[in-house]
């Protein structure tokens, strides 16, 4: 083949090469927009001053800050957001450190029944969690954590069973390699050390994963939530106390405030993600090996 040839046919490759990179940008950007579409339009109702009830336009016809006001001073929202807060804050260090341990000890351990255990756990979590939630609750209700105690049964709850999603975490520590361990080891560190001063720097996008879905976690848990703060509206998380006001009763004096509020609490979290979405990444990736 001449190098005219050659070069017609590199050119050609280009071409179809960038025909092909510009079709799937504009697909992805149109996915993007669509995606954004439920976002955009909390927003736009949030602002809308002329109504608060449901209507068939999407772009106020008066801007307005008076939703706010009515979240922030007429309703429970900043009782609601704190609870949450308090949960998430909580379940974030608890989770994170059982997760972290568990998966650590299965990946570097050996003993007698761990294939067992690991084969339970993932049994155990093909099982809806909601299918244990009348007897969860009854068994709270006996040590009085429902109601207005509400908010320390939720830390429970989540909190109790989080060892079952080591996972990703394992398959993160297996990637690290076993000779740092065993070299740690001879020098006379304990497991405790090595876990804590050597295994951890190293584990950083596994750590900020972990500390991220279990924070995020209660933000949106509805059914626990509503079951276990059933009856005390001011035990009540933000998407128990959201959610009420889609009711029959309130919806057309509320819609635009519960759009502020979903706003509101939709900030900070993807602030969050997004300012962490590196390691969110990498922890992902690295956890994502064969255990």
């Amino acid at each position: 083949m001449s190098a005219e040839n050659k070069k017609t046919k590199f050119k050609s490759k280009s071409r179809r090469e960038r025909v092909s990179r510009i079709i799937i940008y504009v697909f992805l950007t149109l996915l993007c927009l669509i995606w954004m579409i439920p976002f955009f339009y909390l927003i736009f109702q949030a602002f809308r001053g002329e109504s608060k009830s449901m209507v068939t336009y999407v772009f106020p016809k008066e801007w307005s800050l008076n939703n706010f006001k009515i979240l922030f001073n007429d309703t429970n929202f900043l009782s609601w957001y704190k609870n949450t807060l308090i949960i998430a804050l909580f379940n974030a260090v608890l989770q994170t450190v059982i997760v972290l341990s568990v998966a650590y000890a299965l990946s570097r351990m050996r003993f007698k029944g761990r294939k067992l255990l690991m084969n339970f756990m993932l049994i155990l979590g093909m099982f809806p969690g909601f299918l244990s939630m009348i007897a969860t609750y009854f068994i709270l209700k006996l040590i009085g954590l429902t109601s207005e105690n509400a908010v320390p049964g939720l830390i429970l709850i989540y909190a109790a069973s989080s060892g079952m999603g080591y996972y990703i975490a394992k398959g993160f520590f297996d990637t690290i390699p076993k000779s740092l361990d065993e070299a740690a080891r001879i020098d006379g560190a304990s497991r405790s050390r090595v876990f804590f001063r050597i295994i951890m720097p190293m584990a950083k996008p596994i750590i900020i994963y972990t500390i991220m879905m279990a924070f995020i976690a209660p933000w949106g848990d509805f059914m626990y939530a509503s079951l276990i703060s059933f009856g005390h509206e001011e035990a009540y998380n933000v998407a128990v106390g959201l959610y009420k006001w889609l009711d029959k009763e309130h919806i057309n004096n509320y819609f635009t405030v519960f759009c502020a509020g979903g706003l509101f609490v939709s900030v900070p979290v993807t602030v969050l993600f997004m300012a962490l979405q590196r390691y969110y990444v990498e922890g992902v990736t690295g956890g994502a090996v064969k255990g």
